[in-house]
């Protein structure tokens, strides 16, 4: 029993790291495709539509989520910080947790489940009425034409809407804690500024370019390499989020750290604290 479960788990490990190898394979191909195909992915037809998608129609939830996390945030701080007579600090302590950490991940996974899994479904169904090899036979590239424009979009688009996640972040965070709680609104401001400053909002914009990257590419492979039938598609469908909010989550982890690390190389400290100046 136990050297049959033992070759079970062998050969699901090995499976996975075939998978891996596949996707690095796509994610080459990508690459190459986008500087081979010279200027092919970026005509209007192609990517102005993906803009269209994965920007314009995601600003609505992206904002909402955002807009509330800032005032959730406010609410379950506050009573912290008043009992030992610091909530005139409180918007630091939002402020840097929606720009640096929340504001990302959040309009991140949202886009992965509202614009990823469309794209895993889309080139999904197209592989499964072989549409993607009859683009092959007429000598067009599919990886160029389908996937390039998709992550394109993913990258360019998932920092703005982190952007416009931030921003309504941190007015929630504001006015639940200055116009619901009273808080002083100059020192509200001005302990902002102290805690949060450029790098912090580069640091949030770094990780949703990564996080753009990852939903891209994972969602786009999965349509590629979905399993015929309707359940297939479905099953890629499901896979392209599950695996994207995994990459995010785990990514966010190793960026922290190593954004943290550059940090403390170029100005050689950590940064302000809750209580500190």
């Amino acid at each position: 029993m136990l050297p049959q479960r033992l070759s079970i788990l062998g050969d699901t490990i090995i499976g996975h790291l075939e998978g891996f190898g596949e996707f690095v394979r796509f994610a080459g191909a990508g690459a190459k495709a986008t500087v081979t195909a010279g200027t092919r992915w970026a005509r209007p037809h192609l990517i102005m539509p993906q803009f269209y998608e994965v920007g314009t129609r995601s600003i609505p939830v992206v904002m909402l989520v955002g807009a509330f996390v800032g005032m959730v945030l406010a609410v379950e701080m506050y009573s912290q910080f008043a009992a030992i007579g610091q909530e005139s600090r409180i918007g630091g302590v939002i402020n840097i947790s929606v720009v640096k950490q929340i504001g990302p991940v959040l309009a991140a996974v949202m886009i992965a489940g509202r614009v990823g899994g469309s794209f895993s479904a889309q080139l999904g169904t197209m592989r499964v009425t072989e549409q993607i090899d009859a683009m092959r036979a007429m000598g067009v590239d599919p990886v160029a034409h389908l996937v390039v424009p998709r992550v394109v979009a993913c990258v360019l688009m998932v920092p703005m809407l982190t952007v416009f996640s931030n921003v309504l972040g941190i007015l929630g965070g504001y006015l639940v804690t200055v116009h619901g709680y009273g808080v002083n609104a100059t020192e509200y401001w001005e302990f902002t500024s102290r805690f949060v400053d450029a790098y912090d909002l580069l640091t949030g914009l770094a990780k949703a370019l990564v996080f753009g990257l990852w939903i891209g590419l994972i969602s786009t492979y999965k349509g590629f390499t979905c399993q015929p039938g309707a359940a297939g598609v479905g099953r890629a469908t499901t896979e392209a989020f599950v695996i994207s909010f995994i990459a995010i989550i785990v990514s966010n982890f190793f960026l922290a750290t190593f954004l943290r690390d550059v940090y403390v190389t170029l100005y050689g400290s950590e940064g302000p604290g809750a209580f500190g100046g």
